[in-house]
């Protein structure tokens, strides 16, 4: 065992739990290989700053028939937090597809919980390529993209990729930290340091979904959007109602509207998660907030991309003095503002009302960052 050179040791007193689900047969019997080799795998390509133990573990879900990757990754999060494991990764002989694109790995940070379909890797050095896909998928379940093999990177930006995934990794191997209260209505309390631990993790997850792609990726949700903006920007009662609200109010609008979706979509599609348990309750409140977190950063960002199309299309579209007839007064560039920033609100509450003609999957899919074949490389 080494030491570094301010002399600690290389071997670290935190262990990370990686959990493999598999089906019976042929994953069964890769994972009972694997678990002795991913350790210094995981050690090499994901970080050595804490000791990494593989628990194998034969799971009928892995083999159900029918089951896209949003279905499997929920089902594995709920044997993960059963077993007590941080990750989990799911190694089944299932075919999965995008289209007609076949996948060789999803993930979701939000869950800790990755995928692996081992008929996407091939029939030859499949124990080689499966070790490989599961340490780069490991990667992505810390918060991180996965390097393609062999990348050439700026050694300064690997140093600091290295110093994230070191900090992540040290929180998500970190014992639950709890005190007993005075209150004897209160079972258990979790210390403040342990959430704000738990931020540097929170943020790694919130980027790994891509926040900023949500709406993007629900059709129904972005027509309405569009549809709404369109409608706000031709309708001459809604020229007078921008005129005559307030600052405040339109700013208590835009706080209600980006709210509204936020919880809208969470109810709606029962992204929200409960637990008893004190430990599986802490993974509960991550899980909470990396949801909540996404959900809000990407309503966001489609509420600034509405305001800026919403400005510019009501300066291309509507004459000076046909607003200003409406209106009463000349029309300025606070009046577009106005009127921009209430359809804007009009749109984002349209939008919620397209989420929920999405499926849950849909939902799911955009929100946890499922990313198919990302961080993989087929060889």
């Amino acid at each position: 065992m080494t030491t570094s050179p301010a002399g600690r040791s290389a071997r670290p007193a935190a262990t990370v739990t990686l959990g493999l689900l598999t089906g019976p047969g042929l994953p069964e019997e890769l994972a009972r290989e694997l678990t002795a080799e991913l350790p210094p795998l995981l050690a090499e390509h994901v970080g050595d700053e804490v000791r990494w133990a593989v628990r194998p573990l034969a799971d009928p879900v892995a083999t159900e028939q029918g089951r896209g990757a949003t279905e499997l990754i929920d089902a594995a999060r709920a044997r993960m937090l059963r077993q007590g494991w941080d990750l989990a990764v799911v190694l089944t002989d299932l075919p999965l597809r995008v289209g007609r694109r076949p996948v060789v790995a999803d993930a979701s940070a939000t869950h800790g919980v990755g995928i692996v379909s081992l008929p996407a890797l091939g029939p030859l050095g499949l124990r080689r390529r499966a070790g490989d896909v599961v340490a780069r998928l490991v990667e992505g379940l810390v918060g991180e993209d996965a390097e393609p093999g062999g990348a050439a990177r700026d050694d300064e930006r690997r140093r600091a990729r290295r110093r994230r995934i070191a900090r992540r990794l040290a929180e998500l191997a970190a014992p639950v930290r709890r005190v007993t209260p005075d209150d004897d209505e209160i079972d258990v309390r979790f210390v403040a340091a342990v959430l704000h631990g738990n931020l540097r993790l929170l943020a790694g997850m919130v980027r790994a979904n891509r926040p900023w792609r949500l709406i993007a990726r629900l059709s129904r949700a972005l027509a309405a959007t569009a549809a709404a903006v369109v409608f706000a920007l031709v309708t001459s009662d809604i020229w007078r109602l921008a005129d005559a609200l307030s600052w405040p109010r339109l700013a208590l609008l835009t706080l209600l509207s980006t709210s509204g979706i936020v919880v809208f979509l969470i109810v709606a599609h029962g992204l929200w998660e409960r637990s008893a348990r004190p430990r599986e309750r802490e993974q509960a409140v991550l899980f909470n907030l990396a949801t909540t977190a996404t959900l809000a950063l990407g309503v966001l960002c489609l509420y600034a991309a509405l305001l800026a199309i919403a400005l510019a299309g009501a300066a291309l579209a509507i004459d000076d003095d046909v607003i200003g007839a409406q209106l009463g007064h000349h029309a300025d560039l606070v009046t577009y503002l106005k009127l921009a920033w209430l359809a804007s609100s009009l749109a984002t509450i349209a939008g919620a009302l397209g989420a929920g003609l999405e499926s849950d999957t849909a939902v799911r899919e955009a929100a946890y960052g499922y990313r198919p074949g990302h961080g993989t490389r087929q060889r």
